[in-house]
């Protein structure tokens, strides 16, 4: 007899209790804890995305009855919200961040920073079992690791040590775990449209010599990454990796869903096959220019007012906003662009020009022979 699966069995991005790299300090006071942090901050904040995890402190605090938001000027946003944190909020909350700071006498992470102080050994030892995996050990006094310490973690001896003042060091051994973080690219090339204003496959267009969708294949495989034809329901190139629209009416918006859901831990190069122009330079650009701290890294025509979605490198983190949006009734790959945190790279619109209609096609396929003679 079988057994009874009762869920889905769904690829899911890697997640520590939190967030995708997130590192518990622990072993002197919360304020150590807070300022540290703090002062690594002003050395990252311009790179990268980050939070600072903590409990509250004071002991009389009551929910709301009422969640409450508060929105200045300035850009800060106060939340009071009645809603009990749990590990799957936790986890959408957080899922934008690159990096995240938690405080280690409140809350585990799966990294953590081992701060040596006289004055907390009883408080370490009580948090021993809660060293599994130090990156690298901070000392705020001449005081050594604990005996105690190396008996129970006898890796402890070969970790790196900073003092507490070396904070350049320190911020950019954090900036060297953030980048190890970043997610490799898989390439999209999205085949799966109806082509109606066409008359014809648009994938099948001949601008280079052979049809477009192999030509921007090759091109993928140059950069020397993983590439997918992303393929409606029933449609099926023989010989090529395929990741069939499972968000099926939506469009480019379900393709690009549909890829995250098979991988939801790799960035997708998405790319439509009616764009004429890419080549290995557009593409050398937008990979040169990415910007992982942002959702996306995407091409803007320099007299357009909005981003092209179809030639776009999306990062995980878009994955939670572009469902969100799908739960919102919107499926406008652009609309996402548009009103989120995004890397724009202008260029001449003609780069990112797509063709439609029969009479496009004629016109831009003259163009590129008369480049060539």
């Amino acid at each position: 007899m079988k057994n009874h699966r009762k869920h889905a069995t769904l690829a899911r991005r890697k997640a520590g209790n939190f967030g995708v790299c997130e590192m518990a300090l622990l072993g002197s006071t919360c304020d150590n804890i807070y300022q540290l942090s703090s002062k690594i901050s002003e050395k990252l904040s311009e790179k990268y995305k980050l939070a600072y995890i903590d409990a509250s402190h004071k002991e009389l605090v009551n929910a709301p009855h009422v969640d409450s938001y508060t929105f200045h000027s300035s850009g800060d946003f106060q939340v009071h919200s009645n809603q009990p944190s749990n590990r799957y909020n936790d986890k959408i909350l957080f899922s934008g961040y690159d990096f995240l700071f938690v405080n280690g006498n409140h809350f585990q992470a799966e990294q953590q920073i081992l701060i040596i102080d006289a004055k907390k050994e009883a408080s370490i030892k009580k948090r021993s079992s809660q060293l599994t995996n130090v990156q690298f050990i901070i000392k705020s006094d001449t005081t050594e690791v604990f005996d105690f310490l190396l008996e129970e973690h006898p890796y402890l001896q070969n970790i790196h040590q900073y003092e507490i003042d070396q904070i350049d060091a320190i911020s950019a051994h954090i900036e060297n775990l953030i980048l190890q973080e970043v997610a490799s690219v898989n390439g999209l090339i999205l085949v799966g449209g109806k082509s109606e204003r066409m008359g014809k496959d648009k994938a099948q267009l001949d601008f280079h010599g052979k049809p477009h969708q192999e030509f921007l294949h090759h091109l993928f495989q140059t950069a020397q990454f993983p590439v997918y034809f992303s393929t409606r329901n029933g449609q099926s190139i023989s010989g090529f990796d395929c990741i069939q629209d499972t968000f099926t009416g939506l469009g480019p918006f379900g393709a690009i869903c549909s890829a995250f859901q098979k991988d939801p831990n790799k960035a997708w190069l998405v790319v439509a096959t009616d764009l004429p122009f890419i080549d290995q330079n557009i593409l050398d650009l937008l990979l040169q220019k990415r910007n992982p701290k942002k959702i996306a890294t995407a091409f803007k025509g320099k007299n357009k007012d909005f981003p092209e979605p179809l030639i776009t490198l999306w990062e995980p983190k878009a994955y939670p906003i572009l469902l969100q949006y799908l739960a919102l009734g919107v499926s406008c790959p652009r609309k996402v662009l548009i009103n989120n945190d995004v890397e724009i790279i202008d260029i001449d619109e003609k780069f990112i020009t797509n063709v439609n209609t029969p009479d496009e096609y004629l016109k831009v396929k003259e163009e590129i022979e008369k480049s060539l003679t």
